[in-house]
C-alpha cells in the first residue's frame, strides 16, 4: 500500500510538471472539457430552475384545487372546434354550483382580460387582469407582502380596488409606495389594497400570479366583457388531496344537471387539475434533458478524444523517459498510474475552469429572472465528470506507454 501511494504521489507530481511544461497545449486540451463541463452543470441549472419555479407555481395556486371550464387544458382527445363550440359557463352556472355542493372547502369563479396598467407616467401593457369574488384567497396559497385581498363587502358591491402581483408593484412602484395608493386600468382608477409576495413561477408567464393583477369579478363585467361574452372559470379545493376524486365526481354530476344534459350526452365542460399541469411540465423539462445529455455528451466526447489525442503524443515525446525509467526499476502500473493521473489532472484542471464559468453564467442568468444557482450536487458532479473523462480518454495512451519495450525506447531519437 505505501508502495502504492508513493507511486502515486510521484505520477502525479511529474504529471503536474508535464502539464506546466505545456501550457498552451494544456489549456487547449482541456478547452472541450471546459466546454463540456460548463455545458452539463449549466444544463442542470436550467433544469431544476424550471422544476422548481413550475413547482413553486402550483404550490402557490394550492395542490388540492380542481378548476371547472369550458375548455379542457391538456386534454387533446376532444376537437378544438368542439371546445369552441361549447357553451359558455356562466355566473348562473357558479351559483348553482355553489349552492348544490357540499364536499369542497372552498370554490369561487374567475374570468381574465388583458389590459393596461398605468400609474402617474409608469405603465405595463398586456397584463393579465384576474375578475374574482373575496372567496379566491381560500383557493389558493398566496401571501402578501402588505395589505390584503378585497373583502366581501367591496366584491359583492363591485368596489374599484386591486390586488398587484409582486412583479406589476415593482414596475408601477419602484418606490415601495404602492399600498393605498391609485392605479389605472385601461383609464378606469383602482386603489391598490394588497400587495402579494413573490411567487417566483418564471414559466408560468403571464399566468404567475406576479404578473396579475386581482379585481372584483363584477368590474370585469361592468368595465371590459358582459358575462355572456367570456366563459368563466370555477375554482374548486378540496379539503385535502385524498378528498380530490370524490369533489371531482361530485363536480361532474352537479355540472350535468346545471348544464341540463341528458344521460347520452358528452360533457360539455372540463374539470381541470394540476395533475395535467405537472404532467406537461414533466414532458417538457423531459425533452430538455434529453437535448442536453446530446448536447453535452458530444461536448464531452470531443473533449475525451482531444485529451486522448494529447495524451498518445506526449507518450511519443517521452518515450525516451519512459525507457529509462523502466531501465531502472518501474513497473508497469507506475507508467500506466503516472499518464492516467495526467489525463485526470488535465481534465480535473478544466472542469474546475468550466464549474466557474458555469458560476458565471448562472449569476448572470439570475440578473434576468431565470431560476438558476449552483448547488453541492452541481459541484460534485461536475468534478466527477471531470474525473471520469480524464480517466477513460487517459486508459488507452497509459496502456500503450506501460507495455512500451525499455530498449526499444531508449533507441527511440
Amino acid at each position: 500500500m505505501k508502495n502504492f501511494l508513493f507511486e502515486l504521489k510521484e505520477g502525479l507530481y511529474i504529471s503536474f510538471k508535464a502539464i506546466l511544461g505545456n501550457k498552451i497545449r494544456s489549456v487547449l486540451t482541456t478547452l472541450g472539457i471546459i466546454i463540456g463541463v460548463w455545458a452539463v452543470v449549466v444544463m442542470t441549472m436550467a433544469i431544476r430552475g424550471i422544476d422548481e419555479s413550475f413547482q413553486t407555481g402550483v404550490a402557490s395556486l394550492g395542490s388540492d384545487n380542481l378548476y371547472i371550464d369550458k375548455w379542457a387544458w391538456f386534454d387533446n382527445d376532444i376537437p378544438w372546434w368542439e371546445l369552441r363550440n361549447r357553451k359558455n359557463l356562466d355566473m348562473d352556472n357558479y351559483n348553482q354550483y355553489v349552492d348544490l355542493a357540499k364536499l369542497p372547502l372552498a370554490i369561487a369563479p374567475s374570468v381574465w382580460t388583458n389590459q393596461t396598467v398605468k400609474h402617474e407616467e409608469k405603465l405595463v401593457e398586456f397584463i393579465l387582469i384576474t375578475g374574482t369574488t373575496d372567496d379566491y384567497i381560500k383557493t389558493t396559497n398566496l401571501s402578501f407582502e402588505q395589505g390584503r385581498f378585497f373583502n366581501e363587502l367591496e366584491s359583492n358591491g363591485g368596489r374599484n380596488v386591486a390586488v398587484l402581483g409582486s412583479e406589476i408593484n415593482k414596475k408601477l412602484f419602484p418606490l415601495g409606495d404602492g399600498l393605498g395608493n391609485f392605479v389605472k386600468i385601461s383609464g378606469r382608477k383602482f386603489k391598490v389594497v394588497g400587495l402579494l409576495e413573490e411567487q417566483g413561477s418564471w414559466v408560468m408567464g403571464n399566468f404567475n400570479p406576479d404578473n396579475q393583477v386581482f379585481i372584483p369579478i363584477q368590474n370585469i363585467f361592468k368595465y371590459f366583457h358582459s358575462q355572456h361574452f367570456r366563459s368563466i372559470t370555477i375554482n374548486v379545493r378540496a379539503a385535502n388531496s385524498q378528498m380530490v376524486e370524490d369533489v371531482k365526481e361530485e363536480a361532474i354530476g352537479i355540472m350535468r344537471r346545471v348544464r341540463g344534459l341528458k344521460y347520452s350526452d358528452r360533457n360539455d365542460f372540463s374539470i381541470n387539475q394540476q395533475e395535467g399541469l405537472l404532467n406537461n411540465i414533466n414532458q417538457t423539462v423531459g425533452v430538455i434533458q434529453i437535448a442536453g445529455l446530446v448536447i453535452t455528451g458530444l461536448a464531452l466526447f470531443v473533449g475525451a478524444i482531444g485529451i486522448m489525442n494529447i495524451m498518445f503524443v506526449s507518450v511519443k515525446e517521452r518515450t525516451k523517459e519512459i525507457g529509462i525509467r523502466k531501465a531502472i526499476g518501474a513497473k508497469s502500473r507506475t507508467i500506466l498510474t503516472q499518464f492516467i493521473a495526467e489525463a485526470a489532472m488535465l481534465c480535473l484542471i478544466g472542469g474546475l475552469i468550466g464549474l466557474f464559468l458555469a458560476t458565471v453564467t448562472s449569476m448572470i442568468i439570475a440578473q434576468m429572472d431565470f431560476p438558476s444557482k449552483i448547488t453541492p450536487d452541481s459541484v460534485i458532479l461536475a468534478i466527477s465528470v471531470s474525473l471520469l473523462v480524464g480517466i477513460f480518454s487517459g486508459l488507452a495512451p497509459a496502456y500503450t506507454a506501460s507495455k512500451m519495450d525499455p530498449v526499444d525506447s531508449l533507441r527511440y531519437e
